[in-house]
């Protein structure tokens, strides 16, 4: 028997990048390197780079389905995060797996549209994602146009971003980090509401860089593998944060590309 400590496990449930800097990869690498082991159910094949996605091919519902059922019959998950999911068949698929199987708190990344301005969930996938997925994460993690979206209102400042994050949880019933990276400023400043109206403001100085390709997968994944270790919330959501900063401001040319520095 062994005398080593176990290692908190984490699950990923999205779609794979072939650039590396996002999806299945980003989460797996920042698992990694906070400490924690990695597992994946992946949901789709994409063809991309930083700059282009040029091909997306949906994996069958039952073979996602056996990804999940497999690791978590295999291991015991500490925390679980989605990313892509693309249709309404793959989140309802997923949703009925993870109302059944404990895969600890659960971290939605609504993955909507891509940087390069790929959809990457479908229309029709909304109704889904918001009747089904949403209310059974303990936290959501929205971009500043994923934000407007679930709101149902445009975000111009701060302000609209506090707004958001209070609709978000009220309208799901989950704590929601709402993220302000693509508000003008110096600063980034995300937005933690808990529910009750509690909001907590995180910020950092903006990093100037060539590049912000994966961002939101690796703020995720640094939650969800927070978390796994047994992080209350708030501070999870700092560790994240600090975590993407930092990999931002560490970031090296790789080709004609400047990904994260995980």
């Amino acid at each position: 028997m062994s005398l080593l400590p176990t290692i908190p496990v984490a699950l990923t449930i999205a779609g794979s990048d072939s650039g590396g800097g996002a999806g299945i990869q980003a989460d797996l690498k920042t698992f990694t390197a906070l400490g924690v082991f990695g597992t994946s159910a992946i949901t789709c094949i994409t063809a991309q780079n930083p700059k282009a996605v040029t091909g997306i091919t949906p994996v069958s519902t039952k073979l996602i389905a056996a990804q999940i059922r497999a690791v978590m019959e295999g291991f015991p998950v500490a925390a679980t995060k989605t990313g892509m999911l693309f249709s309404a068949e793959i989140i309802l698929t997923v949703s009925r797996i993870l109302r059944k199987i404990d895969g600890g708190p659960l971290v939605v990344d609504p993955v909507m549209i891509s940087t390069s301005g790929t959809r990457l969930l479908r229309r029709d996938a909304m109704e889904a994602l918001c009747h089904d997925l949403l209310p059974l994460a303990a936290v959501i993690t929205p971009n500043l146009n994923e934000a407007g979206i679930l709101a149902g209102r445009k975000i111009q400042s701060l302000t609209d971003l506090q707004d958001a994050a209070r609709l978000i949880a009220r309208k799901f019933g989950t704590a929601c980090i709402a993220k302000g990276g693509h508000l003008e400023g110096g600063k980034v400043v995300d937005v933690l509401c808990t529910g009750d109206d509690d909001i907590t403001l995180y910020t950092a100085p903006r990093v100037r860089t060539k590049g912000t390709h994966g961002t939101g997968c690796t703020f995720s994944a640094a939650l969800t593998a927070a978390l796994a270790l047994g992080t209350p919330l708030h501070e999870a959501v700092a560790i994240a944060k600090q975590f993407v900063t930092q990999a931002l401001k560490q970031a090296r040319p790789a080709g004609r590309h400047y990904p994260l520095d995980i």
